[in-house]
């Protein structure tokens, strides 16, 4: 899994990666004259499927369409976030539209007939929204979207009908979580319309403060607003703790491997999170924040069902990479 391409997301030297690891664009659309997935029969799926995949072919040099991953290569897109963790990708009238280098994806038949995200390094919303409107624009030359003059273009989900568009980067805030001002500064937010969620979105956890800001509605100006805002937030409560302290607390987290058969994710994430903010402050000897953001990538979040082997896959990764 580890072998795979790098996901453009992972550039380094991107603007403002101490605190934005990645800006995605997703766009939903479904055609028109068919069912949403979850109530469409598989015969009905498959004849979206052909129909994206036609357009494809068509309009987008260069892609590849994948409708059977191996495990490996479903962790691999997991972990790079190019698909979500639910989509059902090997099941009928299911696949994955990928760019070469890694850039944007489009799922298709996962809630909505299509989800289209573009993720780009560091804080780069204008480059993400680029690569997620010429895809859009590419797959429109061949389909017809269902929309209404009332509600936009219709969407599985009511929230999401409109323009179909969502912005979001995924940011690490631990500075604010260890300075025990992140639930006042997401409430805040919260009030502009901006909500933050874990690493996969919806129903998945804020572990090591790295979380997903997002917004659905409302003037792009807000989101970028609420991003800077964030950014400035996050820096000014990084400059809180000491050398010494933060010295400390990388120290911990590597000793903590070093002694550990088996590490749970939450306990992985957390270590991360230390290491990485560790690196940005030069006191992580032979690894940058961006190592670490690719070792979130390649981490293997599900791992086996047997939560076992899967904690003590989890500790060699570790060791493999943080105790050199």
């Amino acid at each position: 899994m580890r072998s795979m391409s790098t996901p453009a997301w992972l550039k380094p030297g991107a603007p403002h990666d101490d605190v934005v690891l990645s800006t995605r664009a997703r766009v939903m659309r479904n055609l028109r004259g068919f069912r949403f997935p979850h109530n469409a029969p598989p015969d009905e799926l498959e004849q979206i499927l052909v129909r994206v995949s036609s357009s494809a072919s068509q309009n987008l040099p260069n892609w590849t369409i994948l409708s059977q991953l191996s495990p490996s290569e479903r962790d691999y897109l997991i972990g790079c976030r190019l698909i979500s963790p639910r989509f059902p990708v090997n099941q009928p009238g299911r696949a994955v539209v990928l760019e070469a280098k890694r850039l944007c994806s489009v799922m298709v038949n996962e809630e909505d007939h299509l989800r289209i995200q573009s993720l780009s390094p560091g804080w780069s919303l204008r480059k993400s929204r680029k690569a997620a409107s010429e895809t859009l624009d590419a797959l429109a030359r061949d389909l017809e979207f269902a929309e209404s003059p009332r509600f936009g273009y219709l969407s599985a989900s009511p929230y999401n009908c409109g323009s179909g568009i969502r912005l979001s980067s995924m940011v690490h805030l631990i500075g604010l979580a260890h300075a025990k001002r992140l639930p006042n500064v997401l409430r805040a937010l919260a009030d502009r319309g901006v909500v933050a969620r874990g690493l996969f979105g919806e129903s998945s956890r804020a572990v090591g403060a790295f979380l997903q800001v997002s917004i659905v509605s409302g003037a792009i100006e807000a989101f970028v607003g609420a991003v800077q805002y964030l950014i400035d937030e996050e820096r000014r409560a990084r400059e809180s703790i000491s050398t010494t302290e933060l010295e400390h607390r990388v120290q911990s987290g590597l000793e903590y491997v070093a002694t550990s058969g088996s590490v749970q994710l939450s306990e992985a994430l957390r270590v991360l999170a230390w290491v990485r903010w560790g690196a940005t402050a030069a006191q992580t000897s032979g690894v940058t924040h961006r190592d670490v953001d690719t070792w979130l990538a390649t981490l293997d979040f599900r791992g086996p069902s047997d939560e076992v082997a899967a904690g003590q896959q989890r500790a060699r990764f570790l060791k493999e990479r943080l105790l050199r």
